[in-house]
């Protein structure tokens, strides 16, 4: 091996699967006590190459090299063997276990011959304060979380004393104060010799926590560059292209309210929530993780009760809890989990893209499959959905156009009213630009759009107007031309009170 500090080599790997070629000839090597990330748009590649090295998938041409021997990997136990963990995307844990019994699965310290409990949940304790998070090894995981359960999953891969650890968009459920503790750990892990493999779509973490990039495009490695390389030429290597405006928000005319929501108030959980959607806006909802964003959304769409208030679309009040209810009169919602509640993993492509439309296209009981397929044929080239066929099974897509997926089933419904929860989230730059682009054309048609982000420069560029919730209340409104990222902070770390409310209240009866 001509570099000593060289864990792991990856030599011209070639993977296909019926109908694609998902890698086509990827180098990429990785060195100790470096952070080497990864770089590429959805469906470029990543995922496949790091399955490889997790034991997932089996090369069909190259070769791969640990401590400068060639190796094969056949499973997750040769991947152990040779100090390789890996943090997926989609967590890998089981709801009805502990954290501790999580974090140490199929690993268990034992004492004569029978589970150590006590020494397993003293160091899952240790693990879990080494990663800053503050829950009991005791814990159910399904008591979590998303933020915790990332956590866990950083504790589990540290627990295996990994001389390898691949991160798959680490961050991506994270706060930004959640996200500067997970630097510390990766920091601390570089400086004990780990070699970090990290996958990311956030920019501007590259430069702030990088040392090498790979960029990947088409299943192709097209280019190995310092971490330090400006953005605007990060993304040319990776989508091939320049992107000249990464928010390109249009204003469209604004119409009647579409979307009403009065006093809207769920005990415990969020309070006195009024705002209008009219025709032709994106109005954004900003605020800290547990502010009650994505609570009011469900609320709204009838995917969760309330115990007050009124939602009306067109002056028209809905039905409480009833999501058949909010469908008929135009609400679409794209959840924030689009695995676990906005796709049927198992079904193709085109029975998702007809999941909304199957009940108005069914005469006599029998399905219209001709026209369903016509109409999702129509939205996945508009929406430039890659794939192999409208008969693939959605789980194999990109997430990028996974959620391109999502989005397409709500478009064929012809919906008034689309409430976009993290919409963006996992996505590469690239396939953000398209999203915003379709909310464009949305409100352009008359369509109105509420939009959750995380990402607050994405509220920011793409929001006509900004609500700001603090604490399940709304702690006050922006136009876009005073949203400010201290202004939205500011507004998202107060603390609202009873006499707001009464103040919003007066100004309803005027």
């Amino acid at each position: 091996m001509s570099n000593p500090d060289e864990l792991l080599r990856i030599e011209g790997i070639r993977k296909t699967f019926p109908g694609v070629v998902a890698l086509d000839g990827v180098d990429f090597d990785l060195r100790r006590g470096e952070v080497h990330v990864l770089l590429g748009e959805n469906g470029a590649g990543k995922s496949t190459l790091i399955k490889m090295l997790s034991g997932a998938y089996t090369p069909d041409g190259g070769r791969i090299l640990a401590g400068g021997r060639v190796v094969r990997i056949h499973g997750a136990q040769d991947a152990e063997r040779l100090g390789i963990a890996t943090i997926y995307q989609e967590f890998n844990l089981v709801p009805d276990l502990t954290v501790a019994e999580n974090i140490f699965l199929g690993r268990q310290p034992r004492r004569f011959g029978l589970i150590d409990r006590k020494r397993m949940e003293a160091e899952a304790e240790t693990l879990l304060a080494r990663v800053g998070v503050d829950v009991s090894p005791r814990a159910r995981v399904r008591e979590l979380g998303i933020a915790r359960l990332q956590m866990v999953e950083i504790a589990k891969a540290l627990s295996l004393d990994a001389r390898v650890l691949i991160m798959d968009e680490p961050t991506a459920v994270l706060t930004s104060e959640e996200v500067e503790k997970l630097f510390g750990i990766v920091r601390s892990l570089r400086e004990d010799g780990v070699g970090i493999v990290f996958i990311t779509h956030h920019l501007e973490e590259i430069a702030a926590l990088g040392d090498r990039v790979t960029v990947i495009r088409d299943g192709r490695s097209v280019g190995q560059v310092p971490a330090s390389t400006p953005e605007d030429e990060l993304v040319r290597l990776m989508v091939g292209r320049s992107i000249e405006q990464q928010y390109p928000r249009r204003r469209a005319d604004r119409g009647a309210a579409l979307l009403g929501v009065d006093g809207l108030t769920r005990d415990g959980v969020f309070h006195d929530v009024s705002f209008e959607v009219h025709a032709g806006e994106v109005v954004g909802i900003a605020g800290l993780v547990g502010a009650g964003r994505t609570e009011v959304v469900r609320a709204v769409f009838g995917a969760d009760p309330y115990d007050g208030g009124v939602v009306t679309v067109s002056g028209t009040p809905l039905r409480r809890h009833d999501v058949n209810a909010a469908m008929a009169a135009g609400i679409g919602l794209v959840p924030e989990d689009r695995k676990g509640q906005g796709l049927v993993l198992d079904a193709s492509v085109g029975e998702n893209l007809g999941l909304v439309t199957m009940r108005s296209a069914t005469r006599a009981g029998l399905v219209d499959r001709k026209g369903q397929h016509v109409a999702a044929e129509r939205i996945a080239a508009q929406l430039g959905v890659r794939m192999a066929g409208l008969g693939q099974h959605v789980r194999t897509l990109s997430g990028g156009n996974q959620q391109k997926v999502v989005i397409g089933k709500w478009l064929l419904a012809d919906t008034k009213v689309l409430i976009l929860d993290e919409p963006t989230r996992g996505i590469d730059v690239g396939a953000k630009v398209e999203i915003y682009q379709l909310i464009n054309e949305l409100t352009s048609a008359g369509a109105a759009v509420l939009m959750i982000s995380s990402d607050l420069p994405e509220v920011l560029g793409m929001s006509d107007r900004v609500l700001v919730m603090a604490q399940g209340r709304i702690a006050g409104e922006l136009a876009a031309d005073e949203a400010t990222q201290d202004a939205v902070m500011a507004l998202a770390v107060s603390t609202p009170t009873a006499e707001q409310d009464t103040e919003k209240e007066a100004s309803r009866g005027h």
